[in-house]
């Protein structure tokens, strides 16, 4: 049984959302704040931090801002819910389109959960303490304060720039410096396969 466009991108949504969160009540629940192991070498590590902010540890403008940021993302995911349920009854909506805005949406999707959630039905994860769900003190923010947990870390190059090399010489450099999760990915993921490959769709929209 073929099916439908709309339960192909359900399942997305449901699947890469439960993996966000899975992923990530495992590591707040098992690992400190700062606590690494290796996944494939020493390349690709999982490395507990957490987000108050936006994307790859951005922040701005405190509580105000964080209330601001979420309402954002909530505002925008509402948005694009609507778009895909309109582009979906347009037979010639290429599927990639649909899936490429649905990863963003999922993708915002699954930090606004960290947002609005985490800091009731977690205890805080310090450096020296790993955080316990649904704690018999109460979470450690109120809704809406919530941090963002974030594991997925890629030290492709690491080592120290020679002398000679102007400025940082003798400095270690770093690349891939972020740490991000699952839902900043699919964010990623979907933004630049809409911009690489279906860049053409949204100019004819326009027209």
């Amino acid at each position: 049984m073929k099916l439908s466009r709309g339960t192909v991108l359900t399942i997305i949504t449901v699947a890469l959302l439960a993996l966000d969160q899975v992923v990530k009540i495992l590591i707040k629940t098992n690992m400190a704040i700062g606590e690494s192991f290796n996944v494939l070498g020493s390349w690709f590590q999982i490395l507990f931090i957490e987000n108050k902010g936006m994307a790859f540890g951005m922040a701005f403008g405190g509580e105000i801002g964080k209330y601001f940021l979420t309402t954002f993302r909530i505002v925008l995911v509402i948005v694009m819910f609507i778009y895909i349920r309109r582009l979906l009854k347009r037979p010639e909506t290429p599927m990639g389109v649909l899936v490429g805005i649905t990863l963003i949406m999922v993708g915002a999707c699954g930090n606004i959960f960290d947002c609005l959630f985490y800091g009731r039905i977690f205890s805080e994860s310090t450096y020296s303490q790993v955080a316990q769900l649904f704690p018999p003190d109460g979470g450690y923010a109120p809704v809406g304060l919530g941090m963002v947990v974030d594991m997925l870390y890629f030290p492709l190059i690491d080592t120290v720039l020679p002398e000679w090399f102007p400025i940082w010489g003798g400095q270690q450099f770093i690349f891939f410096r972020p740490i991000f999760n699952i839902a900043d990915s699919c964010i990623t993921a979907g933004a630049l396969y809409l911009i690489i490959f279906h860049w053409k769709f949204f100019g004819s929209t326009t027209k």
